[in-house]
This record gives structure tokens, sequence and C-alpha cells, in this order.
């Protein structure tokens, strides 16, 4: 920084003295050139001032005002040269306008106010001596980047740790108010102090810090930025080891900058980040233990412990103390939800390394909807960095139990949020999140968590089970039927559609309809509660319920036609054909797509043809806005071929 400066630095100084002598030769206009050569010698000590002070300043703003000066001393050089000529021919032809020299003038002194600024900006903290700085006439036209500059420099500068964390709360007012005040803080040099700032300042600071980081990250080219200043690394070390109110913001902040890029998501768990937030997630969630690892052939994945938990094994017995498993907020579980989290938790009764625990426990026939796929845990190359020992106790959960209960709810929140944010159709981050402890933790929040909790849980699980449906490997490892983790969230699932009165209810929606495949026929409550949603008054509620289920419903669920039998039995059709006939045109399409694919699987239902289904294809045939959907183009007319072939008789009756 400091040779940039003085490279800058070199053409001023140089053009002043020019300016100095040639003003000494003047033979015209002398009064006025000797003014503009004491102003050009008072800029030009300053501009040598600046140069021996090179390593204090701030480049932004020295870049800024220096090219300004200079423009400023060439034109000035330009006057006073014609000032300098000896021959009369010259005088008498050289026209100066009158008022060249005053507006030259006031150009050196706007010079001269800009780098007496900039020394003060980019003085010590010492040497200014809490004078007021005013503004430079460089930012009369835009008085915010002036404002920005100064605190930017407040953070650059050795000022103490109170005063740094005030500019790091002006700078989050800037950037909260406008976004353009943001990319302005991101261009002048303001992400790399907020980072030191955020690594070595006070606890208010930090916060701030964290706090300006993530509104600064509003969109895919601001959070390159920040991610290429060191965020993620910078990031994951606070959630290690820093205070818990820091923790809450960084993990906020994270979720900013994956919400708006999500690119980075994969930056942030290269540095450990899943890891350290499903630990903040699981902390006096379920009882810790003393190993955690994702992908550890060592430690366990979570789905190999439950089908460990689950095996019968006579030597295996539960370890004493990790039959009681502590809430967060203080209260007994119910039983069912203790078992499984028991269950789950318990692994068997051998040491880490024993081959008998690897990952060999084998998934015995319970593929996507009971094919008997028989698949093993995925056990992907790309993750081969995960497995590494890692012990908890070397993580800083000391005393983190005596923080206030805010504060711990707060951090399981935005625990909660950040990975909601980076599981969003990351594959491998939510490989990662599915084989640790975290689908437990989100069954138990979801049940017993604060609202904002609860709410990021849900949203997290509907991310993790939209990728899930787009990878059947990940069905088959984390959303087996018969693992307790999975069966802890679906039971919450149900619980949420059945009271249907909650900010839960479509992320569940959602989350049970990705997960349509991994249902055995055996399974008869997930169909009659998304059946009563039908009739639900919300057309936003009806339409998730109608998408739901045409999951289940659809060619491609191999249990389609015993999920289309459930539906009529659950008094589907009748709420189908309401909706096709009167619902809003977000809620038709999958009604009536709905209503094709248990025409097509199950066309002799007795159902169907008392309630006339087939008028219902019929009229909806001649509907412009209904036929022109791509997929009921070509799903209508062979549904409504299919029922003519079995309701010709079905109007008289079934037999």
């Amino acid at each position: 920084m400091s040779s940039i400066v003085k490279e800058i630095l070199a053409g001023p100084i140089q053009m002043a003295d020019q300016v100095t002598k040639l003003a000494d030769e003047a033979q015209s206009f002398k009064q006025e050139c000797m003014e503009i050569k004491g102003k050009t010698e008072k800029l030009a000590g300053l501009l040598r001032q600046a140069a021996r002070n090179s390593n204090d300043l701030y480049e932004r703003p020295t870049r800024r005002i220096i090219d300004d000066t200079e423009q400023v001393l060439d034109k000035t050089l330009a006057l006073i040269s014609k000032c300098s000529g000896n021959g009369i021919i010259k005088r008498l032809f050289t026209i100066i306008p009158a008022g060249a020299f005053r507006k030259t003038t006031m150009q050196l002194e706007n010079s001269l106010g800009d780098v007496q600024w900039l020394l003060r900006v980019s003085a010590s903290a010492d040497d200014r001596d809490d004078e007021y700085l005013g503004l430079p006439p460089i930012a009369a036209n835009e008085p915010i980047l002036c404002l920005i500059w100064e605190q930017v420099a407040i953070l650059l500068s050795g000022c103490p740790s109170e005063e740094r964390s005030d500019a790091a709360a002006s700078l989050v007012s800037l950037a909260r108010d406008n976004d353009r005040y943001g990319k302005l803080i991101i261009e002048e040099g303001g992400v790399p102090p907020l980072l030191k700032l955020l690594k070595e300042g006070q606890m208010e600071g930090q916060e701030n810090a964290a706090r300006a980081i993530g509104l600064l990250g509003r969109d895919p080219e601001s959070v390159e930025h920040i991610v290429n200043a060191g965020v993620c690394s910078v990031f994951a070390k606070i959630l290690k080891d820093g205070a818990m109110k820091v923790q809450c913001v960084v993990a906020w902040a994270i979720s900013e900058l994956a919400a708006n890029h999500p690119k980075c998501q994969d930056h942030f768990a290269q540095n450990n980040a899943i890891r350290l937030l499903v630990r903040h997630l699981a902390f006096e969630t379920i009882q810790e233990h003393s190993k955690y690892a994702i992908g550890n052939k060592q430690n366990m994945s979570i789905h190999s412990v439950l089908m460990a938990s689950n095996a019968p094994d006579a030597d295996n017995k539960m370890p004493e103390d990790e039959t009681q498993i502590a809430h967060p907020l203080g209260k007994q579980m119910p039983n069912q939800m203790h078992n499984v989290v028991t269950n789950t938790l318990v692994m068997k009764g051998q040491t880490p390394g024993n081959s008998k625990t690897e990952a060999h426990q084998q998934h015995h026939g319970h593929g996507d909807n009971a094919r008997g796929s028989g698949s093993h845990h995925n056990q992907n190359p790309k993750h081969q960095h995960h497995n590494a020992h890692v012990s908890i106790a070397g993580t800083s959960l000391k005393g983190r139990e005596y923080e206030d209960p805010v504060t711990k709810a707060q951090m399981k929140a935005m625990a909660a949020r950040a990975l909601w944010q980076l599981s969003r159709g990351n594959f491998t981050i939510c490989q990662d999140i599915t084989e640790s402890r975290a689908l437990l933790c989100f069954s138990v929040l979801l049940e017993k968590g604060p609202d904002d909790v609860k709410s990021y849980s849900g949203r997290a699980l509907m991310e993790i089970t939209a990728v899930a449906e787009q990878h059947p490997e990940l069905r088959r490892s984390a959303f087996k039927p018969t693992s307790p983790a999975a069966k802890a969230v679906v039971e919450q699932f149900i619980k949420v559609i059945e009271k249907a009165d909650s900010d839960l209810l479509i992320p569940c929606i959602r989350a049970v309809g990705n997960l349509a495949r991994t249902f055995r026929a055996t399974e008869t409550r997930i169909i009659p509660p998304l059946v009563k949603l039908l009739d639900e008054r919300e057309p936003e509620v009806s339409t998730e319920a109608a998408i739901a289920l045409n999951k289940f419903a659809c060619t491609d669920n191999f249990l389609h036609e015993n999920h289309c039998n459930a539906i009529i039995q659950a008094g589907g059709a009748k709420h189908l054909i309401q909706l096709v006939y009167f619902g809003e045109q977000m809620v038709q399409i999958p009604a009536l797509t709905l209503l094709c694919y248990i025409a097509l699987h199950v066309p002799k239902s007795e159902t169907l043809a008392q309630e006339e289904v087939l008028i219902v294809l019929e009229w909806s045939t001649k509907q412009a806005h209904l036929i022109g959907v791509s997929s009921i183009e070509a799903l209508l007319p062979e549904a409504k071929s299919r029922l003519e072939l079995y309701q010709s008789r079905g109007t008289r009756g079934f037999h």
C-alpha cells in the first residue's frame, strides 16, 4: 500500500512544484499568480506529508482525492503557463478569461480541503483527538460516500474497540437503509476491516461486524466479493469458539448470504459450517455424545446408528448414562418421542474402531415404496474429507449451559435458519445434514421448540426432503421407513397437518409430498389429513395439498393404485370436483391433474361413477385455460378414455 500511494502522489507533487516555479516567472497577472503560488505551495506541503504517512492512508479516498487534485493542478499549470511568456506579441494574443483565476483559486482551495480531510481521516485515534472531520469538498455532491469513508477509515485505524464497534454499527445502518449504500461500502473496501473486527473485536463490535456483513450480501456479486474476502473461515471460527450472542448473528448472516447466492453453500460446507451449526442445533436438544462426525466410518452415521439400535443383540446393552434425554425447554418429552430419541442415540456397545460397528448395517429391503432395494449406506468419495475423528470436547461447549435461555433459543433458531438456506438444492449438504443428528433435532424442535425455531426447522426439513425427492439414494438412506429419526420427523409432519392451524402447515405439506415415494402401503395415516385440506378455505393450502397428493397418485409412484384408493376412501373425489368446477385457477390445475390420475389408475371405482367424474372430465376438455396446460393436455384425454371404458356399466352400478 505504501509504495502504491507514493507512486500516486509523485505526479501531483511534481506538478505543484512546476506551478510554483512558473508563477515566479510570470510576466502578466503577477498578483493573481502569486496568490495561486501560495495555495499551491500549501497543497504541495500537504501532499508531501501524505507521502511521508503513506502507510496510514486509506487507499480508496486517497485514489479519488489525488486523481481530482492532479486534474486541478494540470489546469492550474496550463493557466500559469500563459502568464509566463516574455514576448509582447505572446502577451497580446494570449486571452485569459476574467474568471479563470478565481475559478482556479477555488479549485485549489477545494483540493486543499480534500487532502487535509484525507490526512485527518487516516490519522490514528491519538492524533485525531476526537475532532469533527466534517465533509471534504469532493463529497459535496455525495455526502454518504464521505460518511462511508470515515467509518471504514476508523475500522482500518488503531482506534479503540468501542469506536470501531460504533463505526461498524454506522455501516449496519447505511447497509440496511439502501442497497446502493451497501454496494458502496463493498466498493470502498469495507469488508476486510469488518472481518478483522469480527476476528479481533469485543463482543458488541463482533456482533455489529457480522450484522453488517449479512446486510451487505444482498446480491450474488456482493456475496461473491464477501466470500472471496475470506468470510467462510472467519464465520466458522466464530461458530466454533465465539460468544453465543455473536454466533447467533453469524448464523443469521450465513443464512442471508446463502439465500442471496446459493453458490456460496459449498464454501461454507468446506469450512465445517454444517457440522458446527448442527452441533448448535443439538446442544441441549438431545443428549451430547463424546464423539461427533459426519460420514465417519469409525463413528457410525446416524442411519447406521438407527439400524444398530433396532438390531437385536444380546451382548449390547444400553449405557446407563444415555437413558435420559434433556429437552431444551426443560420439559419432559412424551414417552413416544423419548423412546425414539433414546433408541436413536444409543450405539452398540463396541468401540468406534470395531469393524462390527462400521457401516455394515444392512438396509433390510426398505427401498422406495417397499420395493426391497436393499441399498447400502451411500459412501460418496466426495465426502472423504469429512472422515476425520472429531471430538466434541474440542469445540468450546464448556460453559454454554449457563447462557440465558433467550440466547440459547435464538441460537437454535438461527442455526436452523442457516441450515434451511444452506440445504436448498444442495445434495452434498443435505447428505451431510441427514448423516448427522440433525433430523432427530428437527423432530424434537418441531414439536417442542419456540415458534421461530419450529418455523425454521420446518423449512429446513422441507428443503432437505425436496432434495431427497430428486435423489433416490438420499431418500433410501435418510428417510428409510424403518429409521426412528425419519419416523419421528414424519410423525411431526402428520401432527401439524392434522391440526392445520400453524405457519408450519405448508412446509409440512410440501415435505410429506416430497417423501411420497418412501411410504409403504401399510402407512394409512398420511392421505386422510391431506384430503381433508382439499376442503380448506384458503386456496394456497388446498393447492399445496393437491400438489402433494399428486405425488402419491402419479404413475411414477410405485404404490399409485393404493394411494388413489386411499384418496377416494377419504372423500377426495367430492372435494376435487368442487375445486375443478369452482376453485381458483391456481388450485384448479393440480385438482384436475389429481382427478385424472385417480380416474386413470382406479377407473373401476364405484365412487367415481356415483360422483359423475366422467362428466367433470368431459367439461374440463372444453375449458381452454385447463387444456392449455402441458401436463393436463396429455393426461386428460387418456384419463377420460380410460374412465369411459369402465363407466358405461358403472352408471348402472358395480357388482
